[in-house]
């Protein structure tokens, strides 16, 4: 790949963001790899824990300017010949959503710039650990444009709708401390440190069961979107976690004073 790398150690996995001369601007080319990467790893129940990251001094700065001078031109991707508009941007979305759709949790580690399409990209993972030198910012309004790769959705869950509207409508700048008070990330840590606390994060949610973590992630999802149908994926997470070697190993191990060593099976 020429705009990401992936590294996998052991459980977990890191995608970086690899243009850091243009602090990771995105391009069609790095959404269409985001897309590649979401065939092969995005169902794969082996990996534990996937840590999103940006090369350099920034995690995203949003879309490149060739790209927002010529959209629909130039160098594009191969499965998105042909498509209409709404299509287009459609397949675009899913350069993002798969890692909500995941079955493992996904950590953004934000460090420098996330605007735009880099802000929307830390919103598309389960978990934000921001440096202390981050900025947040949607600023496609000021371009004529609407944030059309998850913000609309995934920002309202986070911090309400009328907070949500205010921060895409006026493209206000929030830094890291803002953003933690309003509930967009979860921790701010010294920039210094934000790769090795992304890596602390990763290396004890892939210590959990792993059953029981993807159960999780179901049903809350499950949840904001219809709070009965949350109900009915709890229970069938519940009734799987019930009937898993997992429950037995918590047990055996606690009753052996030893930490649990999960299967997932």
């Amino acid at each position: 790949m020429k705009t990401l790398s992936v590294h996998r150690d052991g459980a977990v996995v890191e995608v970086r963001l690899e243009r850091p001369d243009t602090l990771n601007a995105q391009t069609h080319e790095m959404w269409f790899e985001l897309r590649q990467v979401a065939a092969d790893l995005g169902q794969d129940s082996s990996i534990r824990a996937l840590i999103v990251s940006g090369a350099g001094r920034s995690f995203s700065a949003g879309l490149d300017t060739a790209v927002i001078a010529d959209f629909f031109g130039g160098a594009t991707a191969p499965d998105l010949e042909g498509l209409e508009a709404p299509d287009y941007v459609r397949t675009l979305q899913s350069s993002f959503t798969w890692l909500k759709e995941a079955p493992f949790p996904t950590i953004a580690a934000v460090q420098g710039h996330a605007l735009g399409a880099g802000f929307q990209l830390a919103l598309a993972c389960d978990l934000r650990i921001a440096g202390d030198d981050a900025t947040f910012a949607l600023l496609e309004s000021t371009w004529g444009l609407m944030p059309d790769l998850g913000a609309t959705v995934w920002l309202p869950e986070l911090i309400g709708p009328s907070r949500a509207l205010e921060l895409m409508w006026l493209a206000d700048r929030l830094d890291a401390v803002h953003a933690e008070r309003l509930g967009l990330v979860n921790r701010v840590v010294p920039t210094a440190d934000l790769h090795a606390e992304a890596r602390a994060m990763a290396d004890r949610l892939a210590a959990q069961p792993p059953i029981a973590v993807t159960a999780i992630k179901e049903a809350v999802r499950a949840g904001l979107g219809d709070k009965a149908r949350g109900f009915v994926v709890a229970g069938e997470g519940q009734a799987r976690c019930l009937f898993s070697s997992d429950l037995r190993e918590a047990a055996a191990a606690r009753l052996e004073g030893r930490r649990p060593s999960y299967t997932g099976t």
